[in-house]
C-alpha cells in the first residue's frame, strides 16, 4: 500500500517544469529511482556558495536549511561542478544531494573545490501527478510527461549553426547568445536550441532575450540530463518541433552543445550523425587557450571530418591567442564580447554558402 502525505513546496526546480507542478502536491513513499523522476526534498543544510535554484520561471532563487524543493533525478559529469548518480534506490528518509543549479538530485561522487560540498537532503517522496480525472491514487511524476518526443527521422530543413566548446565555461552560450542577436538584427527569424548538458533553462533564456523567436532545450525532451546513446534522437525531435508548421517557423537554428567535444553529455554522438551535420552551415568552436584551440582543430578535422567555421572565447581575448589561431591554425578568431559582428559577419557567409549548395533562396 502506497503512502501519501500532502506537504507545500517552498521551491520548484525549473528541471521539474515539464511536470507542471503546483505548489501543494502529494507525495507517495514508493519512490522510482531513475533520470526524470520528481522528488520532493527537505535540505538538511546551508551554503555559502553555489547556494542557488532556479525556479520555474528561469529567476534563481536562494536555497536554506529546511526548505523543501521540488527537483528532478538525474546525473552529473561536470569537470568543474559536481559529478552525481542516480542512486540505485531511494526511500523516503534516505540522504541524497543537489548537483546543479537546475535542481538535478543524486547522489554527489565527487566536487569541485570551488564550490564547496553540496547540499544535503532528506527524501520527502516521490511527487505525484493525477493524470486522469477523478483519480486517487495518481503516479510518480516524471519529466517526460508534455515532452518533445524524440525522433527517428529529421524533418528540419534549414540552416543550422552549431556552437560548440572544448569544456563547459569555455564561451558557447556568451557566443551563441551573440549570433542569435546578430542573425535576428541581420532580419532572420532566429531559433534556439540546447542539445547537451545538464538541465538549466537559463541559457536558452538568454537566447531567446536576445531575440530568439523560440528557444527549447533536452530538458523539454524530457531529459534531465544527456549522455551518450540518446542525443542524437533527442536532437531530432527539437529540430522537429522548430520547424512545426504550428510554431514560429525560423530561417535559422543557433544550436548550442553544452559541456565539451569530448565530454560525457553526448556531443560526439551528435557530431557524427550524417543528417544532424548535413544541416551544419557553421561550426564555431569556443576555446580558452591556445593548446585547446589545436585539441580542437584536430578532433574536428580528423575525428568528426567538420570544419570550423570560427574560435572564440577566452583564447581570442587578445591579440596573443588570436594571432596564434589566424597564424598557426589558419582560422578565422573572434571574440563573441568584443567582435560579436566579425563573428555573425562569418556566419552569415557561411549561411549563404550553404544556401547556394543546396539551391535554396535567400
Amino acid at each position: 500500500m502506497v503512502v501519501t502525505t500532502r506537504v507545500r513546496l517552498d521551491r520548484i526546480a525549473s528541471s521539474t517544469r515539464n511536470a507542471a507542478l503546483s505548489t501543494e502536491v502529494i507525495l507517495g513513499d514508493d519512490i522510482v529511482a531513475e533520470e526524470g523522476y520528481v522528488l520532493a526534498v527537505r535540505l538538511l543544510t546551508d551554503k555559502n556558495t553555489y547556494n542557488e535554484v532556479e525556479d520555474l520561471s528561469g529567476r534563481m532563487v536562494a536555497l536554506r536549511a529546511g526548505d523543501v524543493l521540488a527537483g528532478t533525478l538525474g546525473v552529473r559529469r561536470a569537470l568543474r561542478g559536481y559529478a552525481g548518480e542516480v542512486p540505485k534506490t531511494i526511500a523516503v528518509g534516505d540522504l541524497i544531494n543537489v548537483l546543479n543549479l537546475g535542481g538535478i538530485l543524486g547522489k554527489c561522487t565527487s566536487q569541485n573545490p570551488d564550490i564547496g560540498p553540496p547540499f544535503d537532503a532528506e527524501v520527502l517522496g516521490a511527487v505525484l501527478t493525477f493524470p486522469e480525472l477523478g483519480d486517487r491514487v495518481g503516479r510518480p511524476a516524471h519529466i517526460r510527461d508534455r515532452a518533445v518526443p524524440p525522433a527517428d527521422v529529421l524533418q528540419c530543413d534549414i540552416p543550422v549553426i552549431y556552437v560548440a566548446g572544448t569544456c563547459m565555461n569555455a564561451g558557447k552560450t556568451v557566443a551563441a547568445t551573440e549570433l542569435v542577436r546578430g542573425l535576428a538584427r541581420a532580419g532572420f527569424r532566429v531559433g534556439a536550441v540546447k542539445l547537451t548538458g545538464v538541465s538549466l533553462m537559463r541559457d536558452a533564456l538568454s537566447m531567446q532575450d536576445a531575440g530568439a523567436v523560440s528557444a527549447l532545450t533536452f530538458n523539454d525532451a524530457g531529459a534531465a540530463s544527456t549522455h551518450a546513446g540518446m542525443t542524437v534522437p533527442v536532437a531530432r525531435g527539437l529540430f522537429n518541433r522548430m520547424v512545426d508548421p504550428r510554431g514560429a517557423r525560423p530561417d535559422v537554428i543557433v544550436a548550442e552543445l553544452g559541456d565539451g567535444i569530448l565530454g560525457e553529455y553526448g556531443v560526439q554522438d551528435i557530431l557524427r550523425a550524417s543528417d544532424l551535420m548535413s544541416l551544419g552551415a557553421a561550426y564555431v568552436m569556443a576555446a580558452p587557450d591556445p593548446v585547446a584551440c589545436w585539441g580542437a582543430q584536430q578532433l574536428m578535422r580528423d575525428t568528426f571530418r567538420l570544419p570550423i567555421t570560427a574560435i572564440t572565447g577566452p583564447a581570442t581575448d587578445n591579440e596573443v591567442g588570436r594571432t596564434y589561431i589566424t597564424k598557426e591554425l589558419g582560422l578565422p578568431a573572434h571574440n563573441a564580447r568584443r567582435d560579436a559582428t566579425g563573428l555573425v559577419d562569418g556566419v552569415l557567409a557561411a549561411i549563404a554558402a550553404w544556401r547556394t549548395a543546396r539551391g535554396v533562396a535567400a
